[in-house]
């Protein structure tokens, strides 16, 4: 494992608008293809998927199992854990001092729990899902507590009027899930300045990926729910979700995005994975809480050129949708997480 490289030095990735990049941790013989990045108590935690297949297939080497990392904010590597499949979804379960990761988003899907501080053995709990397989016909993907509550994306469905975010009860070994809202849902325009603004359509999402919680400082939707429909350049943001008031909004964007990050302090850190060059890079800089980053992912939109491009870190405007590239970084960036400075209060739900 790497440590951190001083932005500006051999190992930084580009500088500009006020940010700089540099490495956090890299890869090796053993780990490979960073993807989801979480925090919890001021740690790291990285998802290397090892070249498992979106379905739990075997990499090249015959490997079947992903590691899930936890670093220090120095760099420094602490635990690890070996899972069974690809780990494509992760978030941290405060309440619970637990890691909350999904395998497999395509389909032969499941959910795992990571105690960090459990008694060695009993740290991983394996659970599989009720029903088996999933309604939806596909995988999952991110998950993410909303009001203490597990809500996971339907990713690849087969059957596009079957849930789109599921909740997930945990029992045993057991994971619950019951539908939120659907690919089909009815949602209202939220792009400012778009001739439907405000009207309400119906939804025909067809790849829900990752998710978050919106703190109550952005600029719009403070408090809500979001899923991002990554090949169809839409995210979904939810008022009240999971209750008989839920309101569902859609905004759509000028580019394919996987994750999207919120700067909730002033002072911290923004970490991003970049599978390409095999390692995960921290970015620095004067933040606005309640901005918005996202990772552009032009090659993963439904109508994608043949050239697409690198993937890229931009700023999101949550108003119009519209996201501009942050100048002179070249991380090529996949998975997102901002973390707030030491002694510094997130206000995620």
């Amino acid at each position: 494992m790497a440590g951190v490289v001083a932005a500006g030095g051999a190992a930084a990735a580009g500088a500009g608008g006020g940010f700089g990049a540099s490495v956090f941790a890299s890869g090796g013989a053993s780990l490979s293809a960073p993807d989801d990045i979480t925090s919890m108590n001021q740690h790291v935690f990285v998802a290397w998927q090892n070249g498992v297949g979106p379905m739990g297939e075997p990499a090249a080497n015959g490997n079947t199992q992903s590691t899930v990392v936890e670093y220090s904010t120095g760099g420094s590597m602490l635990r690890s854990w070996r899972l069974t499949g690809r780990v494509d979804g992760m978030t941290a379960d405060l309440r619970h001092e637990r890691i909350i990761a999904t395998v497999n988003e395509d389909g032969n899907t499941s959910l795992n729990t990571i105690a960090p501080v459990a008694p060695s053995g009993s740290q991983v709990v394996h659970h599989t899902y009720s029903p088996n397989p999933p309604v939806h016909g596909g995988g999952t993907d991110a998950p993410y507590l909303y009001r203490g509550q597990i809500f996971i994306s339907a990713s690849n469905p087969s059957d596009t009027s079957q849930p789109a975010v599921y909740r997930a009860t945990l029992s045993g070994t057991t994971a619950t899930l019951t539908p939120v809202f659907f690919d089909d849902s009815s949602a209202i325009v939220a792009n400012v300045g778009d001739p439907s603004f405000g009207k309400s359509i119906t939804l025909a999402l067809t790849d829900p990926d990752s998710n978050i919680v919106v703190p109550r400082s952005a600029s719009r939707f403070g408090g809500d729910f979001m899923l991002d429909s990554q090949g169809d350049q839409q995210q979904i943001y939810v008022h009240n979700a999971g209750t008989a008031a839920q309101k569902l909004f859609v905004l759509n964007l000028t580019q394919s995005v996987d994750d999207t990050a919120f700067v909730t302090s002033s002072r911290g850190n923004l970490y991003l994975t970049d599978a390409q060059a095999n390692k995960v890079y921290v970015l620095r800089g004067h933040f606005d809480p309640g901005s918005a980053f996202s990772a552009v992912t032009p090659g993963n939109a439904n109508n994608a050129p043949s050239n697409p491009g690198p993937n890229y870190l931009a700023t999101l405007n949550l108003k119009t949708g519209a996201l501009t590239a942050v100048p002179g970084l070249t991380v090529q960036a996949k998975g997102l997480v901002f973390v707030a400075g030491d002694g510094d209060e997130s206000d995620d739900e």
